[in-house]
C-alpha cells in the first residue's frame, strides 16, 4: 500500500483531521454544492450521487444535504465556489496534488503556496505531476472482518478490479464508476471498513525516511487542515512503523 493509503488508513483510525465531524461536514457540503451545479438529481448526476452517499456515510442530516443541493442548483442563495487544483512537490521530491474548493481564489492560492514553502515543498506548473496519477476507488477491510475468498467473491461480483494483501487489511481497488456498487456490496455484507474513498493512485512511489518523512507528514497535515482543501494526493511511501511514529 502506498504511503498515501497508509496515511489515510491511520488518519481514519485515529479520527484525525478531516474525520472530525465539523470538518468532514464542511468538505462534503462544498462537494455536494459544486456537484449539484450539473443537476440536482443524484440519479442523473454521478458526482452528486457519490457526494450524497459520502455525506450519508458520515451521518449528515438529510436537511443539510438538501440545502447543499439547493445552493448548488441556485434554488437557495449561498457562497459561489470554484475549484482549483494545485500540483507541486513535497520534501524529497514527492509529487503532490491538492484539490480545493474556494470562494476566494487569491486567499487560497497564497495559503497553499505558503503551506508548501513552509514544509519543504514548492508548487509546480499545471500538469507537472498529474500524469503520474490515476483515479481509483480504494476500500480497506480489516482481515479480521472477512477471509480472502469471501471478500474476493463480493468484490468481483460487484465489479471491483483487484484485492491486495496489505498487512492487517485487505485493499480493494475499483474503477471510479464501480466504486459505489462495490462499497454498497461491502455494506450489504455488513463488513467493517477502515477506509473507503475515491482517490488518485500513483504509478511510482518515492520512499521517505527520517526527518524528510516527518516533514512530509507535517505538509499533509497542514494542507488537509485547511478549510478550502478537499483532497490531497501524493506518491510518498515509508515504512508503516515509521509512519505510525511520525503521525503520532
Amino acid at each position: 500500500m502506498s504511503g498515501h493509503s497508509k496515511w489515510a488508513t491511520i488518519k481514519h483510525k485515529k479520527g484525525a483531521l478531516d474525520a472530525k465531524r465539523g470538518k468532514a461536514f464542511t468538505r462534503l457540503i462544498k462537494e455536494i454544492t459544486i456537484a449539484a451545479k450539473a443537476g440536482g438529481d443524484p440519479d442523473g448526476n454521478p458526482r452528486l450521487r457519490t457526494a450524497v452517499a459520502a455525506a450519508k456515510a458520515e451521518n449528515m442530516p438529510a436537511d443539510n444535504i438538501k440545502r447543499a443541493i439547493q445552493r448548488g442548483t441556485g434554488e437557495l442563495p449561498g457562497a459561489i465556489y470554484e475549484e482549483i487544483t494545485f500540483e507541486g512537490y513535497g520534501p524529497g521530491g514527492v509529487a503532490v496534488i491538492v484539490e480545493t474548493t474556494t470562494d476566494n481564489r487569491n486567499r487560497t492560492v497564497s495559503e497553499v503556496r505558503h503551506a508548501f514553502s513552509k514544509n519543504g515543498g514548492n508548487l509546480g506548473e499545471s500538469g507537472s505531476v498529474r500524469f503520474m496519477f490515476t483515479k481509483k476507488g480504494i476500500i480497506a477491510v480489516p482481515k479480521s472482518a472477512a477471509d480472502e475468498d469471501k471478500l474476493m467473491n463480493i468484490v468481483l461480483e460487484a465489479g471491483g478490479d483487484d484485492l491486495n494483501d496489505e498487512g492487517d487489511n485487505w485493499e480493494i481497488i475499483t474503477e471510479p464508476a464501480a466504486f459505489e456498487a462495490v462499497a454498497q456490496a461491502i455494506r450489504d455484507a455488513k463488513l467493517e471498513t477502515v477506509m473507503s474513498e475515491i482517490t488518485m493512485i500513483a504509478s511510482t512511489y518515492t520512499k521517505l525516511e527520517g526527518s524528510t518523512a516527518s516533514q512530509m507528514i507535517r505538509l499533509l497535515e497542514t494542507l488537509e487542515d485547511h478549510d478550502d482543501v478537499q483532497n490531497v494526493y501524493s506518491n510518498f511511501d515509508m515504512d508503516a512503523k515509521q509512519l505510525e511514529e511520525v503521525a503520532g
